[in-house]
């Protein structure tokens, strides 16, 4: 990944992110995960992942899409921080 992220809404029920680099939880309404530039947080009804590549860091979300809540910049998934102690 080259250290950048991209959020492309289409219709407030497609969501297409980029430089995504750890999933920390989702649900049908509420998905968390972390991206190159921090916590994302996107709020909805409906939600489903329908692409999920960690590798490339990508992933598509569909559903009614309410908000999306970035959170603290320098925050990252402890477990993120845990695999790359153990590496």
């Amino acid at each position: 990944m080259d250290g950048t992220h991209h959020a492309i809404l289409e219709n407030r029920n497609h969501l297409m992110l980029s430089g995504v680099t750890d999933i920390e939880s989702f649900d049908d309404r509420t998905v968390i995960l972390y991206t190159q530039l921090g916590e994302l947080t996107i709020l909805g009804r409906s939600l489903q992942m329908n692409q999920m590549s960690l590798e490339s860091g990508e992933v598509s979300i569909e559903g009614d899409i309410h908000a999306l809540r970035y959170g603290d910049r320098d925050k990252q998934s402890q477990s993120n921080w845990l695999n790359k102690l153990f590496r």
